[in-house]
Formats: structure tokens, C-alpha cells, sequence
């Protein structure tokens, strides 16, 4: 997944500098701790990117992790993307030269040293899927505070 991230500080970023770094959204919280001064609790997996804000050239060795689902993830540096699915399978693309992911490198004896150096970074445990409300159908139950009293619901309603 490539999604922007535009983050301006005053005294940090420099009028119109760009990074083209891949990072991930677990690396937002630390950069904001690291911003106001808080304690970064060693808990985090992610890592602060002020070095990248203050300077866009700097090393970023560590590639940006993403997770669909139970045991699905992927993994992205600025040259590769390797897939891991829940069922074993993976896909590999090589950004460089396949921008739009056509040919899947993963069983491409030539990539193996990517693939492994990749892989060391997809999680070692995963989180188990979260508790379902099965009385409700799966749907989180409001109590009354948040469905509000009738009035308000009927009001709401026929409001066009």
C-alpha cells in the first residue's frame, strides 16, 4: 500500500523538501512523542521520523510494514515488496522495475537473498482476531447513552 504522509513542523521540515522514504503508520506515534517532548515507551514498535523530517536524505534502513487481516502482511522498502499470506503463498515485485506488480518474484531463485531479508521483518507474533458479540450478529451493542432516547432518534429520522 502507498499512501502520502505530509507532515510540516516549524523548525523541523524545510520549506519544500520531499522524502520519498518508505515508512509505516506505526512510526507516526514516536514522531509525534519525539515532537512534544513525551517519553517513547519501549513497548512501541514503531520509530520516530524526525531524522527523515530534519534531513530527507538520511539512511532509513528499516522498510514499512502492512497488515490486512490475521497473518497477512507485507512488507515494502524503497525497491521491493514482499507478501506474505496466512495460507504460506508470497508475492515479491521489484518497484524498480515493475512499478505496477506484474511478475511475481517470489520463487525466482535470484531474489532469494531479498525475500530473506525482507521476511526478518515481518512480525514474530501475531494478535489474535478480536472477540465477536455473536448475540448481536457481530455488531457492538450501544447502551443507552450512545443511542440517545427516542425523541432524539425519531427527530433524526425525519429530518430530510
Amino acid at each position: 500500500t502507498r499512501a502520502p504522509l505530509m507532515m510540516v513542523v516549524p523548525g523541523v521540515t524545510k520549506a519544500g523538501s520531499r522524502c520519498n522514504q518508505a515508512v509505516d503508520f506505526m512510526n507516526i506515534y514516536p514522531t509525534l512523542c519525539e515532537l512534544c517532548a513525551l517519553p517513547i515507551g519501549p513497548h512501541l514498535d514503531g520509530i520516530s521520523m524526525v531524522p527523515l523530517m530534519k534531513d530527507p536524505a538520511t539512511t532509513w534502513d528499516r522498510p514499512a510494514l502492512t497488515t490486512h487481516g490475521r497473518l497477512n502482511h507485507a512488507v515494502r522498502s524503497n525497491q521491493h515488496r514482499l507478501i506474505r499470506y496466512q495460507d504460506g503463498s508470497e508475492e515479491l515485485y521489484d518497484h524498480a522495475n515493475d512499478p505496477m506488480e506484474w511478475k511475481n518474484l517470489a520463487d525466482d531463485p535470484g531474489y532469494k537473498s531479498v525475500k530473506q531479508q525482507l521476511a526478518q521483518w515481518f512480525p514474530e507474533k501475531n494478535a489474535a482476531d478480536a472477540p465477536h458479540d455473536q448475540s448481536s450478529g457481530g455488531k457492538k451493542k450501544q447502551n443507552k447513552k450512545q443511542r440517545g432516547n427516542g425523541k432524539q432518534n425519531k427527530k433524526a429520522k425525519t429530518v430530510s
